[in-house]
């Protein structure tokens, strides 16, 4: 998914180093508890045929609040995250997998404006996926302008400029599975510096700290 938005872009203001989170960074290795979708079975949408991320990208993100997203990638797209308060991941606590769902070019005029109503709406149907609700935010309004953000994403832990800067306008939605268990829906509308506009669909599931090490 992402790895066809991985053009050259411009440079980031920021030249520090990349965080290590959790002993996760490029070139090493997430070791991931596969019952944490195996115990849903046919019940979730999220599918992994392997229990070993090798992480071959990063990506961080500065969010408004203060807050960080630090995200991991293999080269088949699938994402670890994880977000913390601090850059250093140091005081990470939230920690999601996604899968990549769909990735579509966009039209201009009547097609974005669709999709960029459906970040909006408290819920989203895909057409061959079940009705989510919105989890940012709640549901309480009928209309919420999705969350945005630049994401630097790195190829080489000790580059000091990103590969690629992708705007993101993103939401995030959800269903319950047996057991208490929950599915992410991440919607994503994906502009790269330099490149074309897509919309992205992620399917995920939360992590504990318990269901992986590196």
């Amino acid at each position: 998914m992402f790895g066809k938005f991985f053009g050259k872009g411009g440079k980031s203001p920021a030249g520090s180093s990349l965080p290590v989170v959790r002993n996760v960074t490029i070139g090493r290795t997430v070791v991931l508890d596969p019952l944490c979708w195996r115990r849903f079975g046919a019940a979730t949408n999220f599918q992994l045929d392997r229990d070993t991320l090798s992480i071959t990208a990063q990506g961080v993100v500065a969010l408004d609040d203060g807050a960080f997203v630090h995200r991991f990638y293999t080269d088949d797209h699938i994402m670890f995250q994880a977000v913390s308060d601090d850059r250093e991941g140091q005081l990470a606590n939230d920690f999601t997998l996604f899968a990549p769902w769909s990735s579509e070019y966009t039209g201009g005029g009547h097609e974005q404006g669709a999709w960029a109503d459906r970040l909006r709406a408290p819920t989203f149907k895909p057409a061959d996926l079940p009705v989510y609700r919105r989890f940012w935010f709640g549901e309480e309004s009928p209309d919420q302008a999705p969350v945005t953000f630049w994401e630097d994403v790195f190829d080489d832990r000790e580059a000091k400029a990103p590969y690629a800067r992708l705007y993101q306008s993103s939401m995030l939605f959800h269903r319950e599975l047996p057991d208490e268990g929950r599915e992410l829906l991440l919607a994503i509308t994906l502009e790269p510096e330099r490149g074309e506009r897509t919309h992205e669909i992620m399917i995920g599931l939360p992590l504990s700290v318990g269901e992986f090490n590196a």
